[in-house]
């Protein structure tokens, strides 16, 4: 894992660092991701550690800059994006990204790969499981030789669930478990969580739920929320299949957990199949702070926030760099759109939400 103090220098190596989180670590924890560090590395480490917005909050800017001309940082920037925007559920914004990777996908080695891995995941998203698997098995083309790096790539495990839709049993289990065997040396935790929940959703037969509770130990204290969200929902919906309700109870713990961490990110897509799980536990999901927040804009949300969390005007503008008289009108738009007539009810109506 690379050092804190490497992430202030004035310009970071981007694929050493990202090549070194993806190998033999997994980003860094939330306090190690200094303020000045490069807009890139600090959204890549975000979206890793699954704080999707905040991570897009880097990501955009420094896409809409032109400031990144090199093709593997490009490749880097748009893949990163592409996977935020597709866990949120902006399918047309991710979508609207190909024509940028599609003069990616020429290259060879790993910018190549990120490019047409991107492009999979676009595929996927639509359904069109025969494009996603062409794009997965180039991405593995454009590593041939130069080295796999299926931490950072992890091209095996789309192209399973590809073959799986496409009817391909046999050929997607042999690519999750390979998948699998390649990460495990590596000592990637998220890398190896990530193979395990392709194992246990693909192997008919595997014990899925064995696997996937190693995996919820092997991301034990690794900042990687959405991760974590997905492999609790999957086991959540495993012990809701078991006879009499034996996993009732912990199913129902689980899906809280991910129902707030999904609410709390916006990952809609995810939230709706967690609520989907409630509804067949009998379970009412909880207030829907949530949709009242997405009415919110991304300004109104930042500001939000942190008057939640205690800070006044002044200290809001000064963090965010803006005036006060605009933090006061945000807020003012905040209480409108939330019900509330004043600061004291925002964490309130914030609730998990609130930071």
């Amino acid at each position: 894992m690379p050092a804190p103090d490497e992430l202030t220098l004035a310009r970071v190596d981007l694929p050493r660092v990202l090549l070194s989180g993806a190998l033999h670590g997994d980003g860094l924890p939330d306090n190690a991701v200094a303020p000045d560090a490069d807009g890139l590395l600090r959204g890549w480490l975000l979206a890793r550690a699954g704080r999707t917005t905040e991570a897009l909050a880097e990501l955009d800017p420094v896409r809409t800059s032109g400031r990144v001309t090199d093709g593997l940082e490009q490749a880097l920037l748009l893949a990163a994006t592409v996977d935020c925007r597709l866990a949120r559920g902006d399918v047309g914004e991710a979508l609207a990204l190909g024509d940028d990777l599609a003069g990616l996908r020429v290259q060879t080695g790993l910018t190549g790969a990120l490019a047409h891995h991107a492009h999979g995941e676009l595929a996927a998203a639509v359904s069109d499981a025969e494009q996603a698997a062409t794009h997965y098995a180039l991405a593995g083309h454009c590593l041939e030789p130069h080295g796999d790096v299926p931490a950072l790539v992890p091209w095996r495990v789309g192209a399973a669930l590809a073959a799986v839709r496409l009817g391909e049993r046999s050929r997607a289990t042999r690519l999750a478990r390979e998948q699998l065997d390649l990460v495990l040396p590596a000592g990637s935790r998220y890398a190896v969580a990530l193979a395990l929940r392709t194992v246990a959703t693909i192997d008919a037969a595997a014990d899925s739920v064995a696997l996937l509770r190693r995996a919820r130990e092997t991301l034990a204290d690794l900042p990687a929320g959405r991760l974590a969200a997905q492999v609790d929902t999957d086991l959540a919906g495993l012990l809701l299949l078991r006879p009499r309700g034996e996993g009732s109870a912990e199913a129902l713990a689980l899906l809280r957990s991910a129902e707030e961490y999904a609410g709390r990110q916006e990952l809609w897509p995810l939230h709706g199949r967690v609520r989907r799980l409630l509804d067949r536990l009998g379970e009412s999901p909880r207030r829907v702070e949530v949709e009242a927040m997405a009415a919110l804009t991304v300004s109104e949300r930042r500001v939000a926030l942190r008057a939640a969390d205690g800070l006044s005007n002044r200290e809001i503008a000064e963090e965010l760099v803006v005036t006060v008289k605009a933090v006061e009108w945000h807020l003012s738009r905040v209480y409108r759109k939330l019900g509330i007539s004043s600061r004291t009810r925002l964490a309130g109506a914030l609730g998990a939400l609130a930071r």
